[in-house]
C-alpha cells in the first residue's frame, strides 16, 4: 500500500481502539484520517480498492466532531453498547482495509546496477511474412516490442509506467488469470524505475543486446524487472510482444488484437498439437529474427536515440514458458544469438531438427518445481531428448518452491499470489533474488566474459536450488 493508503485505516485504528475518555487529538484522528483521503486523491490516485476506506472516513471524521462539539461524550468504559459498536467498527475497519492490502499497488523491484534506465517502444511491420492469425490474412506480420536500455535522465524525462495502455491489459490479464475484469484496474497506477524516451547513455564499447520472448497469453512487460536488472548493467533489453498470442496488443493507432485461441490448441493431447505449435514458435522466432534486423537498422540511423550505441556481435536470447521454445528454435537457426537461457522451456513447439543438433551457443535453463515434478510429461521427455546435445551446456536447474508464473512479475499482484496460483510457496524477494542473480551471471559471463562465482560453484550459493537430473 502506498503512504496516504497506510495513513488512512492507521488513524482511523487508532480513533476506534483508544479507550474512554480520548484525548483531544484522538478524537481529532478521523478528521485527520479524512484529510489524508483528499491527499491520497491529489497525489496517489483513486482506486476501486480504497472505497470502503472513502466511505469510513468520513462517517467517522463527522461523528467524532459531532461528539468533540457536545457536552456529553464521554461513555462510561463499561457501556456494553458502546462497545459492542466499537467492536463493529473495528471489525468493519479491518474487512475494509484487507481490500487495498491483498490488492495492492505493485512495485516492480529496483534494479542493483549503477545505470538509470530509458524505456520505448516500437511498432515492427514485416512486409515479408504474412499474418497467421488475424481475419484478414493479406496483412503483413506486425508487433510491439519494448526496450529498456541504460540512459541519461534529465529532468524533462518523466516516469514510465510499467505497462502502456494497461486500461486494456489489465482487463484482460485479470480474465486470464480468473478474476473479476475489473480487479486489476489499479495497475494503471504504477511506475516503474525508468524513464520514457530518454537518451541513451553513450558508450565506447556498444551495449550487448538480450530478447526477450513472452509465453502464451503472456505480454511484453511482464518480466519488466528483470528487463530493468540487465539494463541496469549495461544491457539492452528488448522484449517482443507476439500479436495473437499475446494476452493482448494494442497498437499505437488504438488498433486492439486479442489473443487468437487458434493459434495453440487447448487440447495438449490433440494429435495435430506439434504441428500447429511449431507454426507459431516459427512465427515467433521470426519476430526475433526480424526486431534485430530493426535494431540493426536503429544502430545505423543518425537520427535514432540508438545510433552507434549498440554491439550486435554480443545477442543474447532468453524467454518463458513458449517463449523458452521460441528462444531455443531461434537460437538453433540463427547464428546472431551468441547465449541462450530459457525459464520453464515449452519443448513441444521446437522443431525435431533443433531438438536432435542441440545449440551450440552457452545455454542455461531453469525450471520451477512444479514444471520439473511432471516427470512424465511431454514436455519433460522432449527436454531430456534436446540436454545431451547442447554444445555448452552451462547448467539446468530447479528452484524448489517455484511455480510457473514465478519466472514472470505476477507474483508482484498480490500477497495471495499462492492461492492465485500465480506462484508457489517459496518467499518472493528469495525467487526475485535467485532468478536476477542467474539471469545477469549467465549474460555477464557468456556476453561480457566475466568471471562468474555464482557457475563455477555447481549451483551451491542458493540452498533452493538443485541440479535437474
Amino acid at each position: 500500500m502506498r503512504p496516504f493508503e497506510i495513513i488512512i485505516p492507521i488513524l482511523l485504528a487508532v480513533y476506534l481502539i483508544w479507550s474512554h475518555p480520548r484525548p483531544l487529538w484522538v478524537r481529532f484522528a478521523p478528521a485527520l484520517a479524512l484529510l489524508a483521503t483528499l491527499l491520497h486523491f491529489v497525489f496517489e490516485g483513486y482506486r476501486w480498492q480504497m472505497v470502503p476506506l472513502y466511505v469510513l472516513a468520513p462517517i467517522f471524521a463527522l461523528s467524532s466532531l459531532i461528539k468533540i462539539t457536545k457536552a456529553d461524550w464521554l461513555y462510561p468504559p463499561s457501556n456494553l453498547t458502546m462497545r459492542l459498536v466499537q467492536g463493529g467498527a473495528l471489525g468493519l475497519l479491518a474487512v475494509s482495509t484487507a481490500v487495498p492490502v491483498l490488492l495492492p499497488i505493485p512495485k516492480i523491484p529496483t534494479p542493483s546496477g549503477p545505470l538509470a534506465i530509458g524505456t520505448v517502444l516500437y511498432e515492427f511491420t514485416d512486409t515479408s511474412r504474412t499474418e497467421l492469425y488475424s481475419e484478414n490474412k493479406e496483412e503483413p506480420r506486425k508487433f510491439m516490442i519494448q526496450a529498456w536500455y541504460p540512459a541519461t535522465i534529465q529532468e524533462s524525462n518523466q516516469r514510465a509506467p510499467w505497462m502502456t495502455n494497461a486500461e486494456i491489459f489489465a482487463p484482460a490479464i485479470a480474465t486470464y488469470i480468473s478474476l473479476p475484469s475489473y480487479f486489476l484496474d489499479h495497475l494503471a497506477l504504477v511506475d516503474i524505475p525508468a524513464f520514457k524516451e530518454a537518451q541513451v547513455a553513450q558508450t565506447d564499447a556498444g551495449y550487448p543486446v538480450i530478447v526477450f520472448s513472452h509465453g502464451w497469453n503472456g505480454f511484453n512487460a511482464q518480466n519488466t524487472g528483470q528487463a530493468l536488472e540487465l539494463a541496469s548493467h549495461g544491457y539492452v533489453v528488448i522484449a517482443v510482444q507476439h500479436t495473437y498470442g499475446a494476452v493482448v496488443t494494442v497498437f499505437p493507432d488504438g488498433t486492439i488484437a486479442p489473443n487468437n485461441p487458434k493459434a495453440l490448441p487447448e487440447d495438449a493431447d490433440d494429435p495435430n498439437y506439434e504441428v500447429v505449435a511449431r507454426k507459431l514458435v516459427d512465427q515467433w522466432a521470426g519476430d526475433i529474427s526480424f526486431t534485430l534486423d530493426q535494431f540493426d537498422g536503429l544502430n545505423k540511423d543518425a537520427e535514432s536515440i540508438f545510433f552507434e550505441t549498440l554491439d550486435l556481435s554480443r545477442v543474447g536470447v532468453y524467454g518463458h514458458s513458449t517463449g523458452g521454445g521460441a528462444a531455443i528454435q531461434f537460437c538453433g537457426t540463427d547464428p546472431r544469438c551468441k547465449a541462450v537461457l530459457g525459464m520453464d522451456p515449452f519443448m513441444r513447439p521446437v522443431s525435431e531438427e533443433v531438438i536432435n543438433a542441440g545449440l551450440p551457443q552457452p545455454s542455461f535453463f531453469m525450471f520451477s518445481q512444479s514444471w520439473a515434478d511432471l516427470t512424465d510429461s511431454k514436455n519433460n521427455q522432449l527436454f531430456n531428448q534436446f540436454q545431451p546435445n547442447l554444445g555448452d551446456n552451462q547448467g539446468v536447474i530447479v528452484i524448489s518452491g517455484t511455480k510457473h508464473f514465478d519466472f514472470s512479475d505476477l507474483p508482484l499482484l498480490s500477497p495471495i499470489a499462492p492461492q492465485l496460483g500465480l506462484k508457489g510457496p517459496l518467499n518472493g524477494p528469495r525467487v526475485i533474488e535467485i532468478v536476477d542473480s542467474y539471469l545477469l551471471n549467465f549474460f555477464e559471463m557468456t556476453l561480457k566474459k566475466q568471471p562468474s562465482d555464482l557457475f563455477s560453484g555447481n549451483f551451491t550459493d542458493f540452498k533452493e536450488v538443485q541440479e535437474r537430473n
